[in-house]
């Protein structure tokens, strides 16, 4: 297929937390707020006056000094994160706002907070005057008072210091103002994604991850314009007259920021036409309703507890929601089979990544592979050969069902 006009920008953007949007971002007088979870509404991160960055740590090989600190049993993402702020990777930070969800993101963010300690005189990672941090509590249920709570939590915890920190407006007309920006980016994400449903699709599943984190680390007002640009060309982009990929997987799991991963996948000989996994569109591109005579901030509150398949809800109703909901991508976007990766260390995705091993083929009939792996791929030899091993199994089904029917 002709390149994307816009692909190489978009990688050389995900070189560095500090990437050059961010940095015209912080020219223009508008304040960085970085966050880490899909419960930290980014869009309330970006009223006017400032605008939000998902950390990531890119290019982070070896957290030696972080796991002095996080130990070298929690998981390398949170140690990457915390690994790159002590090299000052996050200096532009104006804010960090926390969610009380993944103890090892919430460890990493405690390290943040200046300390003033007898043994040391002024302890500080932010290398910046005006930093601070802030963490909001998240219900573990999606009924009313959990909405109420987490929205009143948003609002003390977030708006509130926003506001009183730099002078942000928060009234209902600049929430309203977000979330129509923040829907316009949802609606160009979804429509780049929905080329993924095609028979020979006309972009690839390392191309879209690309686009879908770029729209997660960039001032929203300054990535638009290439993202409406990039869905327009998209329109007419012709697919390969040959296929290149042997099978459609739809991929799952923890933190996954790291484009080389599904690369790594595709080059195996599987495309992947869905992203179920933390960092992925299928949670965080959805339009936020503001429903008649609804509060905004309700709103958005009410939006990120309920379109959440977070494994932290432990309920069984929403544990067999979160498998039907596999189940259902891999049938929107004809996906043949499903990976689930999981980072080592990671308390939620470890227990349901062995859950959906089973459950998804027992009940759905959807072969699985599962994969536990380190935040940055290191063993990429041996994740190959479990991938083309995968491949090959997806395709021994195939022959086996065509010679039966």
């Amino acid at each position: 297929m002709k390149d994307l006009k816009h692909l190489i920008f978009f990688e050389d953007l995900l070189q560095e937390a500090n990437n050059d949007l961010v940095k015209q971002g912080k020219a223009d007088g508008k304040r960085a707020i970085g966050y880490t979870c899909f419960f930290m509404p980014e869009v309330l991160l970006d009223l006017p006056g400032c605008f939000s960055v998902r950390l990531r740590a890119p290019r982070c090989t070896s957290p030696d000094i972080a796991t002095y600190y996080m130990s070298a049993r929690t998981c390398h993402y949170a140690r990457s994160l915390l690994e790159r702020a002590l090299e000052g990777g996050y200096n532009f930070l104006d804010a960090q706002m926390a969610t009380e969800t993944c103890t090892a993101t919430c460890r990493f963010q405690e390290h943040l907070q200046q300390k003033h300690l007898d043994t040391v005189k002024d302890m500080r990672i932010i290398e910046n005057d005006d930093f601070f941090v802030e963490f909001s509590d998240v219900p573990f249920k999606k009924d009313a008072i959990s909405i109420d709570h987490y929205a009143e939590q948003l609002r003390f915890h977030v708006l509130q210091p926003l506001h009183e920190h730099f002078g942000i407006d928060i009234s209902d007309e600049a929430l309203r103002e977000a979330i129509e920006q923040q829907n316009e980016v949802s609606r160009l994400i979804r429509e780049i994604g929905d080329y993924r449903k095609l028979d020979n699709p006309t972009i690839t599943g390392y191309e879209f991850h690309v686009i879908q984190l770029v729209s997660l680390v960039c001032p929203k007002y300054l990535i638009l314009p290439y993202l409406r640009e990039t869905a327009e060309e998209l329109k007419t982009r012709e697919p390969d007259l040959k296929k290149e990929f042997r099978c459609k997987v739809v991929l799952s799991g923890s933190e996954n920021d790291d484009p080389d991963f599904t690369k790594l996948i595709e080059s195996c000989g599987a495309r992947v036409v869905a992203d179920r996994y933390c960092y992925g569109s299928q949670e965080t591109r959805q339009i936020i309703e503001i429903r008649e005579g609804e509060d905004p901030l309700r709103a958005v509150a009410r939006h990120y507890l309920e379109q959440s398949i977070c494994p932290r809800f432990m309920d069984q109703h929403e544990m067999r929601a979160r498998k039907k909901r596999l189940a259902d991508l891999c049938k929107e976007y004809h996906a043949d089979g499903l990976i689930v990766a999981s980072n080592k260390f990671c308390e939620y995705w470890s227990y349901e990544r062995v859950i959906d091993t089973v459950i998804m083929q027992r009940d759905f009939g959807i072969p699985v592979c599962s994969i536990e792996k380190e935040y940055i791929n290191a063993a990429s030899g041996q994740l190959r050969t479990r991938f083309q091993a995968f491949i090959e199994s997806v395709e021994i089904k195939h022959i086996q069902k065509g010679a039966q029917s």
